[in-house]
């Protein structure tokens, strides 16, 4: 992990096209404003780690090819 200090209204670049902004403290919070591309997908850690969740549990809730044609195909 790499560990910076910044001040209020200094930034961190991440590669060419994401920028950290520090825009103020307050205690133990620290507001950090995040410039990117709109294709690149910026969450909170939480958010992300629930996204992720639902994506594997969407995974191994999934009907299987087999399954499903069993299900549209009725038997006579």
């Amino acid at each position: 992990m790499l560990v910076l200090a910044r001040k209020k209204g200094e930034s961190i670049m991440i590669g060419d096209q994401i920028e950290v902004v520090i825009l103020g403290g307050d205690g133990d919070n620290v507001r950090v404003g995040i410039r990117a591309p709109k294709h690149v997908e910026v969450y909170r850690k939480e958010l992300y780690q629930q996204i992720q969740e639902s994506n594997k549990e969407a995974l191994t809730n999934s009907i299987s090819p087999l399954n499903l044609s069993k299900l549209i195909h009725k038997p006579k």
